[in-house]
């Protein structure tokens, strides 16, 4: 039973018993529930640990349509517990905390949408993952970054499209197509911080270094990236290249797993404008550190909060995203190297 101050604050807010062992008693509650959990690459370290699998926005979505567990614990926020709850109805889907929202998503609300679209007759629509579900329904085909570049080619090159809400991901997307999509005016609140004049500050005081960006940042930062790249493709490229030095321009969450994939290798966060000093002030997304293991053994042991989307938004949101694992399973590479 749920209390209602735990509704009120949007995650189980009960005290841990002393002496408990946090990782242990998590994996037992996950064998005795058939629980799997899912965390983001932005999520905190001991979360990504002890988590089942541990990727990007495209990587999850593929691992929750093909889990035979009863319950998916959604470590990361709001609109990755939706996509999971699409993708498995009749699965229990577990966030940590309801108020892990998206300032992406936050950004195009579906009436928006729905007017934009109605003002443009005959564009296709192709929306980002970081999106509500209610603005997955009027979306024709949904993207990450990972695929993105995939799924736009994907179309006939004189199709009309639109594409939200990232601006910087559209804008990239369009560079590298040569396309001339019409783009929603959205962007997320920790790519859109990183500051141009530090980043080549640290190049150089690390000359050999290289500088690796994500889509989702504005084009200044990505003029000076040696890769442009999602979570997963940086990551991926990190492991594979000879360079031991690389400057990293996404959430700083994501230095975790490139630590530890290349303990050998040097992974220095980008700093946002806001920091004071160059090097030392990571870019981290507030609503992915609200996950964490004390909520997680809370989440897992009280069986809340759960993820339930309308049923008529459901049945419409799954379409655009089956259509983008199905195109997705041609995937064979990271997002182009710059």
């Amino acid at each position: 039973m749920v209390k209602e101050n735990w509704t009120e604050k949007g995650y189980v807010d009960e005290p841990i018993p002393e002496g408990i062992d946090l990782n242990a008693e998590i994996r037992r509650m996950c064998k005795e529930k058939n629980a799997v959990i899912l965390a983001h690459y932005y999520t905190d370290g001991a979360v990504q640990d002890i988590a089942d699998f541990v990727g990007d926005s495209l990587a999850l979505a593929q691992w929750s349509a093909k889990t035979d567990a009863d319950i998916i614990v959604m470590c990361g926020v709001h609109f990755m517990g939706e996509t999971n709850k699409i993708l498995c109805p009749d699965k229990k889907v577990l966030v940590l905390d309801l108020n892990a929202g998206c300032s992406l998503a936050d950004s195009c609300n579906a009436a928006d949408l729905k007017a934009y679209i109605a003002e443009h007759p005959g564009y296709k629509v192709v929306s980002y993952v970081n999106t509500t579900a209610a603005v997955k329904a009027l979306t024709d085909v949904v993207v990450t970054s990972s695929n993105a570049k995939l799924i736009v080619d994907s179309f006939p090159k004189d199709e009309k499209l639109i594409f939200g809400p990232d601006k910087n991901l559209g804008n990239y997307i369009n560079s590298v197509t040569g396309r001339s999509m019409l783009l929603w005016n959205g962007g997320c609140h920790v790519h859109g911080q990183f500051s141009l004049e530090k980043i080549l500050q640290i190049k150089a005081e690390h000359p050999n270094a290289k500088i690796l960006v994500h889509p989702e940042c504005p084009a200044p930062i990505q003029k000076v990236a040696d890769v442009i790249g999602s979570t997963a493709g940086l990551l991926k490229f990190a492991i594979n290249d000879e360079a031991t030095e690389f400057i990293v321009a996404t959430e700083s969450g994501i230095l975790h797993e490139m630590t530890k994939a290349c303990p050998d290798k040097l992974f220095i966060p980008a700093p946002p404008e806001a920091s004071e000093t160059v090097g030392c002030s990571c870019n981290e997304c507030s609503y992915m550190k609200l996950n964490t293991l004390e909520k997680l053994y809370n989440t897992l042991k009280y069986e809340w909060p759960t993820i339930e989307v309308d049923k008529d938004i459901a049945e419409k949101a799954v379409r655009p995203i089956d259509k983008m694992l199905e195109i997705s399973k041609a995937l064979t590479a990271p997002m182009a190297n710059k």
